[in-house]
């Protein structure tokens, strides 16, 4: 099945009913996993141990080459769930918020970010929808721009993650929280998009009527070519903001000297032009 590119600006959004675009985040939006990416600040941080950053890498490993099936994606919840109770959350927010651009700028996918841009100028909302925790999601979809955040609720209590979860926003309940948001925003699903990497967001991917995969695996291309999902492919990460270097302060200082030498020869080049005359 060849590549299909979304034809995003063909079909503006209906001025009676609002349409949206829901994308998955990590291996979608993002070339790594969101949660992963923030082990290094978390344990300089002391929210993690060296032994809990070892059982997260194992953890992303089974993510990234896509063998994580329902039984380990359990595991994973249990793990993650264990692992953040207690946690201070406007800590892991502060931490979060200082470190986005650093750990998350360098793997995003450049195909995303035109297509979000593509759809806000359609003028349809952006949805980020992830399985991680809303502190995790939230700075990142502040970052891309998008309108709103479908994510896992931890359940807190006195500041602190309790270890409970709330709302589990994985599989099923993916599709659950988009057709809420449907009815609450007021969104046409029939005519809204969505976009995905794994096979378990099939569930929302079903629930909107333009639906494309990104670099999808044999069984995920299987469905896409079954339920005519395209097929995109995302490969170009880009940082989200350009990397501006301070100038070392011996460069500002003799490029001030460099101005005021030429200013003082031109100075002085003029009064000799002016006694000659």
């Amino acid at each position: 099945m060849t590549e299909q590119v979304p034809q995003t600006a063909s079909r503006p959004a209906s001025r009676a009913q609002r349409t949206a675009a829901f994308f998955d985040l990590d291996k979608t939006i993002i070339a790594t996993s969101s949660s992963a990416a923030f082990s290094r600040p978390f344990l300089a941080g002391g929210l993690l141990s060296h032994a809990d950053v070892l059982r997260s890498a194992y953890a992303h490993f089974v993510f990234m080459i896509g063998n994580a099936d329902a039984d380990q994606t359990e595991r994973m919840r249990a793990h993650l769930s264990s692992l953040v109770t207690g946690w201070d959350v406007e800590k892991v927010r502060q931490i979060v918020t200082q470190t986005v651009h650093e750990l998350i700028d360098p793997y995003v996918y450049a195909e995303a970010v035109e297509l979000i841009a593509e759809h806000h100028a359609a003028g349809r909302d952006v949805v980020v929808v992830s399985a991680s925790a809303a502190v995790l999601v939230e700075p990142i979809a502040a970052v891309l721009g998008a309108d709103h955040v479908l994510s896992t609720q931890m359940t807190v209590e006195d500041g602190r993650f309790t270890g409970e979860i709330d709302f589990y926003n994985y599989g099923d309940n993916k599709a659950v929280g988009v057709r809420r948001l449907a009815v609450s925003e007021d969104y046409d699903l029939a005519g809204s998009f969505a976009y995905s990497d794994s096979i378990t967001d099939a569930p929302m991917l079903a629930a909107v009527g333009h639906a494309f995969v990104v670099n999808p695996d044999r069984v995920l291309r299987r469905r896409a070519a079954q339920s005519g999902w395209g097929i995109l492919a995302f490969t170009r990460p880009i940082a989200l903001r350009p990397r501006i270097e301070p100038l070392p302060l011996l460069a500002v200082v003799g490029t001030v000297a460099v101005g005021v030498t030429v200013w003082l020869v031109w100075r002085a080049a003029r009064r000799r032009s002016r006694r000659r005359a």
